[in-house]
């Protein structure tokens, strides 16, 4: 083939007769012109940069793809960053009961005397979701008698003493509810309301409580020490609670009890269970206690 043809030769099929490169260019002809090599050698390696390119591209692509779509996943559907639970439980919506037409809620300013108005049985926490409830906390229409709730102090005389102390107060109404976790969590919940918000804080302290244990012991945990652990900034604004856990070593059941006062109410939430009563769920029931009453 001469020079003169292979001219005329379309360039597209002068790139598709080109031989792929060899390790060394073969000799050439003195009486042939050389084809240059550096023409060839751009030529592959421009295809070779391509087929690089390529590949370059479809990986990111699909690292990219890859880093959506953990972004957009829930965290417990990654295997290795499910996160665990913290051991709160699974209350429902809680929402504070309506008040009776023209009644101020208990902190309103309008409202001098600190008053829930409120029914006190709507203001009681409900059960987190499957937990068994204690019936015997039911009472009569709801409402626990005295008796029952002193039952649950260890001394015979100081059941008196403090039966004594709610007569004088002016002591209205117990509300109460129980109830028992899958775990084992045994969580008892009383509100007590009285005539005034005066003479209810008035028992919270000094009658209830003094700074590192509650002045009345509850059957089970004989000897207790203040929990500093529960702070203000986990209850409502208007709610004030003084907590305590058992002394260890602990009896068949760890005991975690709270007293809380909101006005003209007083309330005591107790937890127990064999082994350790954990600090997650006490919390988190009395931040939603609290925030009922506020």
């Amino acid at each position: 083939m001469t020079e003169q043809q292979q001219e005329q030769q379309p360039q597209e099929q002068q790139q598709f007769v080109i031989p792929p490169m060899p390790e060394a260019p073969p000799p050439v002809p003195a009486s042939e012109p050389p084809v240059p090599v550096r023409v060839r050698k751009d030529r592959r390696v421009l295809r070779a940069a391509l087929r690089w390119t390529t590949a370059v591209v479809v990986f990111a692509a699909a690292g990219a793809g890859t880093a959506y779509g953990i972004t957009q996943m829930k965290r417990t559907d990654v295997p290795g960053l499910a996160t665990v639970s913290d051991g709160r439980w699974d209350y429902p919506v809680i929402t504070r009961p309506p008040l009776p037409s023209g009644s101020p809620g208990p902190f309103a300013t309008d409202n001098k005397t600190n008053a829930h108005y409120a029914d006190l049985r709507a203001l009681l926490l409900p059960a987190p979701k499957g937990a068994k409830a204690d019936a015997a906390l039911r009472g009569t229409d709801g409402w626990l008698p005295t008796k029952a709730f002193l039952a649950q102090y260890t001394d015979t005389a100081e059941r008196k003493e403090l039966g004594q102390k709610l007569t004088d107060d002016g002591l209205r109404h117990i509300a109460a509810r129980g109830w028992t976790t899958p775990d084992g969590t045994q969580t008892r919940v009383y509100l007590l309301q009285f005539a005034t918000a005066v003479a209810a804080d008035e028992l919270f302290s000094p009658g209830l409580i003094s700074y590192d244990s509650p002045v009345y012991a509850l059957d089970g945990a004989p000897a207790t020490t203040y929990d500093d652990t529960v702070k203000t900034e986990i209850l409502d604004n208007h709610v004030k609670a003084s907590a305590y856990v058992e002394d260890k070593p602990v009896g068949p059941a760890d005991v975690r009890q709270a007293y809380l006062s909101a006005g003209d109410t007083l309330g005591l939430v107790v937890q127990s269970r064999k082994g350790v009563a954990k600090a997650v769920p006490f919390k988190q029931t009395l931040t939603l206690q609290s925030q009922l009453l506020g």
